[in-house]
């Protein structure tokens, strides 16, 4: 059975899931990882945490970018866990979250290299944007808007 967990990012569940997305990008960010990590090692009040048989199998957040934009941040499943959807309906629920606190519109960044990542997001409405702060001239990302 699959549910969903509305949370925060002090759930112990979202920290192991984010430690292991951490360990996941030092190949992909590289150099530029402590960069990146300055961005995400924050905390979120908005998080949802995916669990199959009460096992945490995947997560995503949004923090709040301006009065009517989230920006999905954090999301993650491990690889044994991918091709089952889960992304999928946590990118559904962080909409519905979203909706539910007046935001008109989300964004998102991530590594040229993610290509599944980017996949997802365009399967799911987003389109690509100029990148926006801080990752104006960032080489290596990729940004991303969905307006709802």
């Amino acid at each position: 059975m699959v549910s969903l967990l509305r949370t925060n990012s002090n759930h112990q569940d979202f920290q192991k899931l984010t430690a292991l997305f951490d360990e996941y990008l030092i190949d992909i960010d590289g150099d530029e990882k402590d960069f990146f990590a300055q961005y995400n090692q924050i905390y979120i009040d908005n998080v949802i945490i995916c669990y199959k048989n009460d096992v945490a199998v995947g997560c995503g957040a949004f923090k709040k970018s301006d009065t009517q934009v989230a920006e999905i941040k954090r999301m993650f499943v491990p690889i044994e866990h991918r091709g089952k959807g889960i992304a999928l309906k946590i990118l559904s629920e962080l909409e519905v979250w979203a909706i539910e606190l007046n935001h008109t519109s989300c964004i998102l960044e991530t590594s040229v290299k993610l290509e599944n990542a980017i996949a997802l997001y365009k399967k799911y409405s987003f389109e690509f944007i100029p990148n926006y702060e801080p990752y104006i001239g960032v080489e290596s990302s990729v940004c991303m808007k969905k307006l709802f």
